[in-house]
């Protein structure tokens, strides 16, 4: 059974408060589990969470602002301790490596990871496996900042009224679906097309064209919005978005899922931040909270 959640370990922009934790997400989608931006406390959040340092796969920092990476020493440390057996591969801004490192080997530790680093050096595509395609593209942040888009290759759907009309059963379902062809019979035969399903991640920047390219038909997009329309001003001076402006990006994007996060102190009454989006946005609007789970949208049957 596959399972594609996000499971939020903070929600907090630049200081944790009472409620919310420094910045935190681990995207379970199937069997990868892509740590997006631990910041501070992401390992006791993750336990809180009920997840595991060896659900993690890939570690994916879009800057190396603290909120965004202070919690890499307490992740990879426990990655250690855990004995995690698998690789675990880091993606982070290339002009940022120092800071990775030091973030690595920030205490004495036993270090049994097999953490591969792989520095972002510009636009495009980072990883391809049966996950799809892991992607980053450069932010408008002040500082070095990416976000990341994951694309799953479109398939089909198998239909069994129709396996059955053809005989076709057990291990040839498999054959006919890396063949495309079996004793005559087509994969078109037996199936319907399957939309492959789309994640972007976006945090710390300005508008601009890449948060667009990285948001376009995303079935999930997780965004900050930092600031609320009122402080307009003061976000585009900090490099950040509001509310409003992730909705319009939503809805101009075609976005399913719209999730909201990496919220100002400043602000006490969540509601706002949903009212703001909601305005601007008719599709599903999530405002993040910690320990959440939420789940990416079922697979769209439309075109």
């Amino acid at each position: 059974m596959t399972v594609r959640e996000l499971i939020v370990l903070g929600t907090a922009s630049q200081v944790p408060t009472r409620q919310r934790n420094h910045n935190g997400y681990l995207l379970r989608w199937d069997g990868e589990g892509f740590l997006f931006d631990p910041g501070d406390g992401s390992q006791r959040q993750l336990l809180r969470s009920g997840a595991a340092a060896s659900d993690i796969t890939r570690i994916c920092i879009t800057h190396f602002h603290g909120d965004h990476c202070l919690g890499v020493p307490g992740i990879v440390q426990r990655i250690s301790l855990d004995r995690v057996p698998h690789t675990v591969h880091a993606h982070f801004p290339s002009s940022g490596s120092h800071f990775f490192e030091r973030l690595r080997y920030a205490s004495a530790f036993y270090d049994a990871a097999d953490i591969k680093e792989e520095p972002i050096t510009g636009d495009g595509r980072l990883a391809q496996g049966k996950f799809g395609t892991l992607e980053a593209y450069e932010l408008d942040h002040g500082i070095d900042s990416f976000g990341y888009r994951l694309t799953e290759p479109d398939g089909h759907r198998m239909l069994p009224d129709k396996l059955e009309e053809h005989g076709i059963q057990g291990p040839q379902v498999r054959t006919l679906q890396e063949k495309g062809e079996l004793n005559g019979i087509r994969l078109e035969d037996v199936s319907e097309p399957r939309k492959g399903q789309k994640f972007a991640f976006v945090m710390d920047t300005r508008l601009c064209d890449n948060v667009y390219e990285l948001a376009d038909q995303a079935d999930m997009l997780v965004i900050e919005s930092t600031y609320l329309a009122r402080d307009t001003k003061l976000a585009g001076d900090h490099g950040h978005l509001t509310a409003q402006q992730a909705a319009r990006v939503a809805r101009d994007c075609r976005v399913r899922k719209l999730v909201l996060t990496h919220f100002s102190q400043r602000y006490e009454d969540p509601a706002e931040f949903h009212a703001e989006a909601a305005a601007e946005f008719d599709g599903e609007i999530v405002i993040a909270k910690d320990l959440d789970r939420v789940p990416v949208p079922k697979r769209s049957t439309g075109p």
